[in-house]
């Protein structure tokens, strides 16, 4: 890869760039088959260490494991989404996430459980918080001759919950409208937010990691009050186009609406772990 430089491209699951390559989206030199990688396809959970998954871990690994299913729901709810069976018995979240569409689905749920991305090229490793490898759409950080290995997820906090959900015009494998992700990590007393982080999809050049929106939760209560300032704060960062999909208009409104009802998903997840 390093030496094709841009030239080069890796494949994992292969659904978005063998269709980007047959549209004449763009030209390469080389295709890089990584699927067979060892440590691409590492999979591994615990509550100590957390969840480190690999980047050419195809969607139905992670949503048939049953300690994800415990420990990182939110990470299900996204895995179920993208594309009908076919397609999640090769799509990976690395994959989505290298392809930088704003409208990727994984992407609010890694912001929003805290995942960083393992690195390796011909200058070392290196690690990089989700929210900073969007850069434009279809431009994710990755340098010349740089792989994305792996996500790491840090272990689910005492009292914590996490979701994501998308408004689509069809009921399945169709691109997101809009999407939000939220995770919500509740005090001792189960009624008051501790911390929260909210992400959104499809509503601006890149992911929106809403850094203020989930801010105003600290401390509040868990109730619908908070969750309606925090997605009237989520609306307020949505930089949508109006498209084929939606205009603008209905985008901004959609984020409001996902955004509470994300959180209301999270928060119900926290006051039962």
């Amino acid at each position: 890869m390093a030496e094709k430089g841009p030239k080069a491209r890796a494949l994992a699951g292969g659904t978005d760039i063998l269709v980007q390559l047959r549209g004449g989206r763009f030209r390469i030199d080389r295709l890089v088959d990584v699927k067979d990688v060892p440590e691409m396809n590492q999979l591994s959970c615990s509550d100590e260490e957390g969840l480190t998954l690999g980047a050419a871990v195809p969607c139905y690994r992670v949503y048939e494991d049953p300690v994800i299913q415990r420990m990182y729901p939110g990470l299900v709810d996204v895995a179920t989404l993208i594309g009908g069976i076919q397609i999640q018995g090769r799509a990976t979240f690395g994959g989505n996430l290298c392809n930088a569409s704003p409208s990727g689905d994984t992407i609010p749920a890694l912001i929003a459980l805290e995942a960083s991305c393992l690195i390796e090229g011909p200058g070392g490793g290196r690690v990089l918080p989700v929210e900073e490898f969007c850069l434009a759409p279809g431009k994710n950080a990755l340098g010349d001759g740089e792989l994305l290995t792996a996500l790491r997820f840090p272990p689910p906090a005492p009292r914590s919950g996490a979701h994501y959900l998308r408004f689509i015009p069809r009921n399945e494998m169709d691109i997101a409208v809009a999407g939000a992700g939220a995770s919500v990590t509740l005090e001792e007393d189960r009624l008051h937010i501790k911390s929260a982080r909210i992400a959104l999809a499809a509503v601006g050049p890149t992911p929106i990691y809403a850094i203020e929106a989930g801010g105003l939760l600290t401390g509040r209560e868990a109730n619908e009050e908070s969750f309606e300032a925090a997605a009237e704060a989520a609306k307020a960062v949505a930089k949508p186009i109006s498209d084929m999909r939606g205009t603008a208009r209905q985008r901004v409104h959609l984020t409001g609406v996902l955004t509470k009802r994300a959180l209301r998903k999270a928060a119900a997840r926290a006051k039962e772990a």
